[in-house]
């Protein structure tokens, strides 16, 4: 059943990548597709993004939840970390929400969601967070994800899968990015 789910997950969590890469790499087809009545209706292409992020960010959290449902004994899941798993798990997520906040203040939602690609004036930041990390929101994520599964999940065998494949997925994402 893992191998299933797994692969379930992997196509569901593959979309915001897939989707994030095409947006970056083709803005004026984005563009073009924002013009459409229906997503004209949302705003703008970073508008539009906006909204779709915080739909993947649903997804995503369904997918986590949805796992942790499947390889746990009830409809519910509860952490099963121990203790210093749980404080672990903690403080990660606190320092992933950290850089994700640190990059949405330093760039602005404009920016975040590839402002500079649609031909808005995004300056250059080489302050904190850019000035430590290379990609600053994929770590913060990346971070969070993490510190989600150590809190619910570890010390089952599976409590890597997902942390694992969004991590691959991330790598990817960093690689390609403009």
């Amino acid at each position: 059943m893992i191998y299933w789910g797994a692969l379930l997950a992997a196509v569901l969590l593959s979309f915001e990548r897939i989707s994030y890469f095409w947006i970056s790499h083709y803005p004026d087809a984005w563009r073009e597709l924002c013009r459409r009545p229906a997503l004209a209706a949302l705003g703008g292409p970073v508008d539009v993004l906006r909204k779709l992020f915080y739909g993947f960010k649903a997804l995503q959290i369904l997918v986590f939840l949805g796992w942790c449902s499947l390889f746990s004994d009830g409809l519910i899941p509860w952490p099963t970390g121990t203790l210093p798993a749980f404080a672990a798990g903690a403080v990660l997520l606190a320092a992933g929400a950290a850089l994700n906040l640190s990059v949405f203040y330093r760039l602005g939602s404009t920016g975040v969601f590839y402002g500079k690609q649609f031909g808005y004036d995004v300056p250059w930041i080489n302050g904190f967070p850019f000035s430590v990390l290379k990609h600053p929101q994929y770590i913060g994520a990346l971070i969070s994800i993490w510190g989600f599964f150590l809190i619910m999940r570890f010390p089952h065998d599976d409590w890597f899968v997902l942390p694992v494949l969004e991590t691959a997925y991330y790598a990817v994402g960093a690689y390609y990015e403009p």
